[in-house]
């Protein structure tokens, strides 16, 4: 059986009265936190496992997640056939993190260097590929385009980007990443 619910609300009711061995956890919710849903879930319902779905995989959800007891943890830009096999493998009670996920949770753990080079190393990775995409003049489009992501993943990027570098708008983030060279070609640096 599948059953669905939209809401951090709805969540636990829908859970409680399912007992589904599987809950696929977004980590933003419209009215609450992923992250505390699956602390609560696994609270009162010790057999359900979950997997998150998120377009978030910086170093801080991923870890906030696995802490609450999340058994996955795969970012919403994976292939069908690999969100179906997560499923599959966290039923089973093992674990399964896609590949940036694996990155978060070393660099979180100390056995890896920093989130992404260079002078925002509060990134993660993909968070710095868009931020010099943006810098580079690039629309939301072209970046969805550009990673094979949904419109509303690249603004989900955009907006973390925005609230970790502590600007209030896409164009400070712009200003930002080029006065560090993001963004700006060899020949306009000179």
């Amino acid at each position: 059986m599948v059953a669905t619910a939209g809401t951090a609300g709805t969540v636990l009711a829908v859970a409680e009265r399912h007992h589904p061995d599987v809950v696929i956890m977004d980590i933003q919710l419209p009215d609450g936190s992923g992250v505390a849903l699956t602390r609560t879930l696994r609270e009162k319902l010790p057999g359900c496992k979950v997997l998150v779905l998120s377009s978030y995989d910086d170093d801080d959800t991923v870890a906030s997640a696995v802490q609450a007891g999340a058994l996955g943890f795969v970012t919403k830009d994976a292939a069908g056939d690999t969100i179906a096999d997560a499923v599959r493998t966290v039923a089973r009670q093992d674990g399964v993190f896609t590949g940036t996920v694996v990155g978060s949770l070393a660099r979180r753990l100390g056995a890896a260097g920093p989130a992404s080079p260079g002078p925002f190393r509060q990134l993660s990775r993909r968070e710095h590929e868009i931020l010099a995409l943006l810098a580079a003049g690039h629309s939301n489009a072209y970046i969805a385009d550009h990673f094979v992501l949904s419109l509303k993943t690249v603004r989900n990027y955009v907006s973390s980007i925005l609230t970790k570098l502590g600007v209030g708008s896409r164009a400070e983030a712009v200003v930002t990443a080029r006065r560090v060279g993001l963004g700006v070609a060899a020949d306009e640096r000179g």
